[in-house]
C-alpha cells in the first residue's frame, strides 16, 4: 500500500514519482498564471490508483501516469468564462 501526500505548489514533488510525472509537474508549475490569480495557497494532492500516481492541483489540474507507455497526461480544467462554448449574456440568439 502506498500513502498519498500533499505539498505546496512550487515545492519539491516526491522523488519517488516517475521522471515523466516530475517533468509534467514542472510543466504545469512553469505555466504563467492568469492575471489576478494567486497560486501561493495551491497544493498538490498525490493519490495512488492501482499503484499508479494521480496528482491533482487545487485548481483542478490532474496528472495521470501511464506505466505501459511511461507517459504522463495533464488535464487542465477550463473555466466556463474562457470556453468557446460558454454562454454569453451579450449575444441574442
Amino acid at each position: 500500500m502506498q500513502l498519498g501526500k500533499r505539498w505546496a505548489f512550487g515545492a519539491s514533488a516526491p522523488d519517488t514519482l516517475p521522471e515523466v510525472v516530475l517533468v509534467a509537474v514542472e510543466a504545469v508549475e512553469s505555466d504563467e498564471a492568469p492575471a489576478g490569480v494567486d497560486r501561493s495557497t495551491w497544493r498538490w494532492t498525490l493519490t495512488w490508483l492501482e499503484n499508479k500516481p494521480v496528482l491533482e492541483l487545487d485548481d483542478g489540474t490532474v496528472i495521470r501516469y501511464d506505466a505501459e507507455a511511461d507517459s504522463a497526461t495533464i488535464t487542465q480544467r477550463v473555466p466556463a468564462s474562457t470556453s468557446e462554448f460558454a454562454e454569453s449574456d451579450d449575444e441574442d440568439w
